[in-house]
């Protein structure tokens, strides 16, 4: 029973939308706005780890993605408004702690307050997919997810910018400080017009809870940390690191078979995945959340230590890619109610891979800095036809009582890819620097990457490092061209290319009784979400 029914509700979407995406914007800029300050962070905290840092990164992350499937359902329960306030709320507190976690605790300090940002995240992210799909007609949907989409690409690439800006300019605390201002801003524009939207009672799957935040730690912990532990062959080390992985897969395997089991409500409603579209969506997306947060490590320690850039001056190198996402995902966002998505989207992530492969190629240590600005551009190519068109792909076929549900575990997906692409990228460069870089007089391979630059003696094997890692995320992007190769033609049925009349929303004001018994068969476990 829903707790809202006016039969003649009218929404403003795009206010509602403007509003919502201030916070997303700032949530995902957080993703990766910390790639840039990771040098000064570890010569401010006195890290000498560079895995260690990264876990500012992998603990907001991991903190992001675990609780998105419950959110998304949260929502349904309590209402995507009221959901994302409080996420919205918990992140500008946290935010505020981040700034201040040099002065009150160190490194321990930042990774428990980046913990409580993600949290916060992780209640904001799902409402805003959720109220797209609820308040927009079917016709104006693909321009919807456009600037969803737009938002998404250019934040994950804005962060560095902006990051580099703020290191250079205040300091490494205000990468997070600056998120306080803007979060009081967005809550005021969401009380003032995103509508609050009918509601329906759930039951929460704990154990799925549990079973999914145990193996992603599992995994996680095990790829970040295993280089550390020299991958469990060290005699001291406590436990095997490969154990810890195995089990995690193990953990996470069990999670979906107790999905399928579960007649109550699971918290991943595995009935979405009969659609062929949404999980090869997911699919997809999950290699585009690994690739865009794995490829900036490498990079941004490559600017700042073999070429000695400023945090500026290396976040300046990726202005291409955020200027051409920025400007062409809007218009793809439109295109793609007339075109089918799946064209966008392989051309994109063929460029992702091609663009990433061309680093590669490129980096040394007496490369003039402006060749490395084109396969910058390449990547804001390839970001444009991303976003809109795989976001679009997975909701469009999404009736509206699937909205919260379907926008949590695509998110979650998406989330997942980062979690992953975060610890692997870690593991695989410290791998990599272990075996390219000198070793010292002692036998150790030199790791002192607190200076601003690099000694001449250690450049060429730094970015000989770098270069091998950013195959890995080059690799992961031509595996999501050839999911994206098998997306279906989206159906004419569900709002694909069709008009709607003027004043019809995205939740008609009633629905034939007949209708409504086939959308309770067709996902018994999926909320009723009607205005």
């Amino acid at each position: 029973m829903t707790t809202t029914t006016t039969s003649t509700r009218q929404y403003k979407p795009w206010p509602a939308l403007w509003s919502l995406v201030i916070g997303f914007f700032m949530i995902l800029i957080d993703t990766t706005i910390v790639s840039v300050a990771n040098p000064s962070i570890q010569r401010g905290l006195k890290v000498n780890s560079v895995s260690d840092v990264l876990w500012v990164t992998s603990a907001y992350l991991l903190a992001y993605a675990v609780p998105l499937l419950v959110t998304g359902r949260l929502g349904d329960r309590f209402g995507p408004k009221n959901l994302y306030l409080s996420g919205l709320v918990i992140f500008t507190l946290a935010s505020a702690a981040c700034g201040f976690s040099g002065a009150i605790g160190g490194l321990g300090a930042l990774i428990a307050a980046r913990v409580v940002q993600g949290i916060g995240a992780s209640l904001m992210t799902p409402q805003t997919m959720a109220v797209i799909t609820r308040i927009f007609p079917p016709d104006q949907r693909g321009a919807a997810m456009g600037l969803w989409g737009a938002v998404a690409g250019v934040a994950t690439l804005i962060g560095p910018i902006l990051g580099g800006v703020l290191v250079d300019g205040f300091g490494w605390e205000w990468i997070f400080f600056i998120n306080v201002p803007v979060g009081i801003v967005a809550f005021f524009l969401a009380v003032r017009f995103v509508p609050k939207l009918p509601t329906h009672p759930h039951k929460f799957d704990i154990l799925g809870v549990v079973l999914s935040a145990i193996g992603l730690f599992l995994v996680v912990f095990g790829l970040q940390e295993g280089q550390t532990y020299n991958w469990g062959t060290m005699t001291n080390t406590p436990f095997s690191v490969w154990g810890l992985i195995i089990a995690g897969v193990v953990v996470l395997a069990l999670f979906v078979i107790w999905q399928a089991l579960n007649k109550g409500e699971p918290l991943l409603p595995l009935v979405l995945f009969r659609d062929r579209n949404f999980s090869l969506a997911n699919a997809a997306i999950t290699t585009v959340g690994f690739t865009i947060t794995s490829m900036s490590l490498p990079l941004i320690y490559y600017f700042q230590l073999v070429k000695g850039f400023t945090p500026t001056q290396s976040a300046l190198m990726l202005v291409p890619m955020a200027v051409l996402s920025g400007g062409l995902a809007p218009l793809v966002g439109r295109l793609v109610n007339h075109i089918n998505p799946k064209w966008f989207a392989l051309a994109g992530m063929v460029l992702l891979a091609v663009a990433l492969w061309w680093y590669s190629a490129l980096l040394s240590p007496t490369i003039a800095w402006g060749w490395l600005l084109l396969p910058a551009a390449v990547l804001g190519l390839a970001n444009a036809g991303i976003w809109a068109p795989i976001s679009n792909t997975a909701t469009r076929n999404l009736s509206p009582r699937q909205a919260g549900a379907g926008s949590g575990v695509y998110n979650t997906t998406r989330q997942i890819g980062a979690v992953l692409g975060s610890a692997s990228i870690a593991a695989l460069i410290a791998g990599r620097l272990a075996v390219d870089l000198p070793v010292k007089a002692g036998g150790a391979p030199t790791n002192d990457f607190a200076a601003t630059q690099l000694p001449e003696f250690l450049r060429a094997g730094f970015t000989s490092a770098v270069s091998e890692t950013l195959l890995l995320p080059a690799a992961v992007a031509l595996l999501g061209a050839i999911v994206v190769l098998f997306f279906a033609k989206p159906k004419a049925s569900h709002g694909w290319n069709q008009p709607v009349a003027p004043g019809q929303t995205a939740e008609p004001a009633s629905e034939p009784a007949a209708q409504a018994a086939a959308h309770a068969t067709e996902a018994p476990s999926v909320p009723t979400a009607q205005p």
